[in-house]
C-alpha cells in the first residue's frame, strides 16, 4: 500500500548509505562542475536566470520553493531551443554534443542546489518531498551527479516502486 511504501522510504531516510557518517555528504567527482556535461554547465553559468534570479536565493528552502513554482520538466534544454538539424550519429543532440540551446530551469536549479553544498538531511528532504514530483526528481538527479556510484543503490533502493509521474502523458 501507499502507506507501507512511505514507511519504507522513511526508514531509508533514517539509515545513511553504507560507510557514511552523520549529516555531511561526500562529493564524488569534480568539485566545481558537479560532473555536468560541459555544454550544459557553460549554459547554466551564462544563463541570466542563474546569474540574476537564482543568485538572490540564499537558502535551501528558497530554492525548494523556486523548484515548486518554476520547474515543469527535467530535461536539460528548453523545448525547441536546440538546433540539431544535420547532426547525425552520436552528435545528433542525444548526448549533449553539438550546439547548445536555452538551458532548462531544472538544470539551473540543480546546479544552484550544488552551490549550497547540501547536507544528507536536505537531500533526504528533496527525495521524500510530497508537494511536487519535480522537487523529488531534482533530489535524485543531485544524488546521481554528486554521490559515489557505489552508494547509488542505497539511495535509490526504497524508491524503485514509486509510481508517481513527473509529467502528464508519460
Amino acid at each position: 500500500t501507499a502507506q507501507q511504501q512511505q514507511q519504507q522510504q522513511q526508514q531509508a531516510v533514517n539509515k545513511p548509505p553504507a560507510g557514511k557518517q552523520g549529516n555531511v555528504l561526500p562529493l564524488w567527482g569534480n568539485e566545481k562542475t558537479m560532473n555536468l556535461n560541459p555544454m550544459i554547465l557553460t549554459n547554466v553559468l551564462s544563463s541570466p536566470y542563474f546569474k540574476v534570479q537564482l543568485y538572490e536565493l540564499k537558502t535551501y528552502h528558497e530554492v525548494v520553493d523556486e523548484i515548486y513554482f518554476k520547474v515543469t520538466h527535467v530535461e536539460p534544454w528548453e523545448k525547441g531551443s536546440r538546433k540539431t538539424a544535420g547532426q547525425t550519429g552520436m552528435c545528433g543532440g542525444v548526448r549533449g554534443v553539438g550546439t547548445g540551446g536555452i538551458v532548462s530551469t531544472a538544470f539551473c536549479l540543480l546546479y544552484k542546489l550544488f552551490t549550497l553544498k547540501l547536507t544528507r538531511k536536505q537531500v533526504m528532504g528533496l527525495i521524500t518531498h510530497t508537494d511536487s514530483p519535480y522537487i523529488r526528481a531534482l533530489g535524485f538527479m543531485y544524488i546521481r551527479y554528486t554521490q559515489p556510484p557505489a552508494d547509488l543503490l542505497n539511495w535509490f533502493d526504497a524508491f524503485f516502486d514509486d509510481e508517481e509521474v513527473c509529467r502528464k502523458g508519460w
